[in-house]
């Protein structure tokens, strides 16, 4: 390709809505353009980004079994609705309806339209166990889109899913798929990312893992063992915190006039936030329940934690009139004297297992010291772990202090178990000829998210440094001064010769300076780059270096090409056999 013709031109400045690394400089490459929020147009050197990372991804999937097919986007609600799934999953899902009034949606996730073809397609045990996937556009009405193809509304995803007759079958295609996915994340030049423990949300399921690309605008934290023998989600993460007991002390109320948060009071009493227990109060759409939480005072309470505990599927702050229609004084409150009809009391280890904490007597402007829990409270409640997870908190597994990453999802796997299979109907028949449900697993990897990610971590202040089994071009061939004599003429050959041994190039022939040339051939990121000059050309050489500065001097003009040919074909299989 020559640049003179290259559709989609490079940026001299970062646009002012863009903040990380690969959203600027894949607006400035000319590698995407916006159209509205959330939502980009992939220009051409973008598409062949996303082109080689399917490519891999496509290969690494074809090696477990999987076969790949291809479901629609827009789907019938009534999909949705036999799942259950149409009316609990929020307005990220866009519902609209048909010129026939039919409702319908535009997919964010693909299990009812596969739940609908093994209908059809995977009735006997024979044809078990089967794996398809797709390469498809997905529509998440975003609230906050951010970082370009960080967090979208439309992109594009690979979703692929698994049938079962067993539970050890699906463990077992899982650790393939789980393989697999470390080799995508490798191959595409990831320098950094993990598979952590996770927690399932919308998509159930008893197992879950995500990948994760470390990376400091990641909206995921990790929390990650010095060893990296634990890793898990924050929403799941858990620690080896100790709490330890101590001689009762006799309770006694004391007057903290005008001290309602944990802050205040400890202040006011001299005592730490550690000392005191923390009331919280949620209300969920799912329980008519009042949810009363208490929870060490320096520690936060992990909503997805408590929701997967309750087994429900929202939480939100609760009304005071709520809090106090069970005895409780919102600022004030404990579970001492409150009523026990009407609440769920779940209590963290944190409070359940502290001696002489200081709590809210349930009256303003009253707190009460020595607070020990079984004693004290009206009733003992539920006792779990609903912590959220700290920087330093001892790791469950080591005991080391646990330390807090940053992440950026870019894959996910599930152990879906019936949970879709089921509703949807499902079934086949077992060797015996009874119908039985198989179980499922789920395998997500987002192309576009995926692309960017690299960039986050492959990049200079210049622009991209792709690794080069994704670059859009493997070779970057610039003319300095083309009219000038023989420059044109020598770089066009070569660029023909690059051409004929199958290499990717891309060749600057526009003659412009050769300060706007190399920031351009910068904002490409192509890993390798041949420069003809004047200068070079009057001693019989050419300018020859890699992207990333590893390489960098003059190699003979006679014999370049051959040369180059040879470091990018090593390169290239170099990448393939990580």
């Amino acid at each position: 390709m020559r640049l003179s013709r290259l559709v989609g031109n490079r940026i001299k400045e970062a646009p002012k809505d863009a903040q990380s690394s690969s959203h600027i400089f894949l607006i400035r490459g000319g590698y995407i353009r916006p159209v509205s929020a959330g939502i980009y147009t992939l220009l051409p050197l973008g598409k062949k980004v996303i082109d080689k990372v399917e490519a891999i991804v496509r290969e690494e999937m074809d090696a477990i079994d999987s076969q790949e097919m291809l479901m629609p986007v827009v789907l019938p609600a009534e999909l949705w609705q036999e799942s259950g799934r149409f009316d609990t999953v929020d307005e990220t899902l866009l519902r609209f309806k048909d010129r026939n009034n039919k409702d319908m949606l535009l997919a964010m996730t693909h299990e009812e339209a596969v739940c609908q073809i093994a209908r059809t397609e995977l009735t006997s045990y024979k044809q078990y166990p089967a794996s398809v996937y797709q390469f498809q556009t997905k529509y998440r009405d975003e609230a906050r889109a951010r970082a370009g193809l960080i967090r979208v509304r439309e992109f594009t995803m690979k979703d692929g899913y698994s049938f079962h007759t067993s539970e050890e079958c699906l463990e077992e295609y899982y650790a393939r798929a789980h393989k697999a996915y470390e080799r995508i994340f490798a191959r595409v030049g990831m320098k950094d990312f993990l598979s952590i423990q996770a927690d399932a949300g919308m998509m159930g399921g008893k197992v879950s893992h995500e990948f994760m690309a470390i990376s400091d605008i990641g909206e995921d934290t990790i929390f990650a063992s010095p060893c990296r023998k634990y890793l898990a989600n924050r929403e799941v993460a858990t620690t080896a915190l100790t709490f330890e007991k101590e001689e009762e002390l006799a309770l006694e109320k004391v007057e903290t006039p005008d001290a309602e948060s944990i802050e205040d009071v400890a202040k006011l009493l001299g005592t730490t936030e550690a000392q005191s227990a923390k009331a919280v109060f949620f209300q969920s759409d799912d329980t008519e329940d009042l949810i009363f939480v208490l929870i060490r005072g320096d520690i936060e309470v992990n909503e997805t934690k408590l929701k997967n505990y309750l087994q429900i599927n929202s939480l939100f702050p609760a009304e005071d009139k709520a809090i106090s229609a069970i005895g409780a004084v919102a600022g004030y409150a404990s579970s001492i004297g409150i009523k026990e009809e009407g609440v769920r009391l779940v209590v963290d280890p944190s409070v359940a297992e502290s001696s002489n904490l200081v709590c809210g007597a349930n009256e303003a402007n009253f707190h009460f010291k020595n607070y020990n829990h079984k004693r004290d409270s009206a009733f003992e409640g539920e006792i779990t772990d609903i912590a959220t997870a700290r920087d330093g908190d001892p790791c469950p597994v080591t005991g080391a202090p646990l330390e807090a990453l940053r992440g950026i999802e870019i894959g996910n796997i599930f152990q879906l178990g019936d949970r879709y299979s089921k509703s949807m109907g499902v079934s086949y028949l077992n060797q015996s000829g009874k119908a039985e449900t198989p179980i499922m697993g789920c395998y997500g990897i987002g192309i576009g998210r995926t692309m960017a990610s690299v960039l986050e971590q492959c990049n200079d202040k210049s622009g991209p440094v792709w690794p080069i089994s994704i670059a859009p071009y493997q070779v970057h061939v610039v003319a300095i001064k083309p009219k000038k004599e023989g420059i044109l003429d020598h770089s066009t050959a070569l660029y023909q010769e690059l051409q004929q041994a199958g290499l990717e190039v891309i060749f600057d022939d526009r003659g412009v300076s050769p300060g706007f040339a190399f920031s351009d051939a910068d904002l490409i990121g192509a890993p390798f780059r041949a420069v003809i000059s004047p200068k070079t050309l009057a001693d019989g050489e050419i300018e020859f270096k890699t992207r990333d500065g590893e390489i960098s001097g003059r190699i003979p003009l006679e014999g370049a090409g051959q040369h180059i040919i040879a470091a990018v074909q090593k390169a290239l299989a170099d990448a393939r056999n990580i």
